[in-house]
């Protein structure tokens, strides 16, 4: 069992920043596939960015070279790193967890494979 919390969200102007955490605790020594979703209401859940217990790394076409995920083991936690943000990208952002060494789907299941998943934490980015 692992439990996630996110933190970091809140309101910011089109062309600024946000960093995301999502702390983890209980099992945290097995390896897992991380990863962070987004949802809007109404639509379906995406898939921002993921990370493999080896550091591969993962991002959707749409926040490629603006979001940076990352992870620091010895904290437990894992980070997005988000600049130039557009109101698009505006949504609920979701930390995930999948109990398997690699991502076993790719982000554009809707977060098929996870199986722990945070409370989320919501971004607006206005115009």
């Amino acid at each position: 069992q692992v439990q996630l919390v996110e933190s970091g969200g809140g309101s910011v102007q089109s062309g600024g920043s946000l960093r995301l955490s999502c702390a983890a605790s209980g099992d945290t020594d097995s390896r897992y596939c991380m990863g962070w979703f987004r949802q809007v209401s109404g639509k379906e859940r995406e898939g921002v960015a993921s990370i493999d217990s080896d550091g591969e790394i993962t991002y959707t076409s749409s926040v490629k070279g603006r979001f940076t995920i990352s992870q620091d083991n010895a904290k437990k936690t894992l980070y997005l790193q988000m600049n130039s943000l557009k109101p698009e990208d505006t949504a609920t952002y979701y930390c995930a967890a999948e109990s398997s060494r690699w991502c076993s789907y790719g982000l554009g299941y809707g977060g098929l494979g996870y199986n722990y998943w945070g409370q989320g934490t919501q971004v607006t980015v206005s115009s």
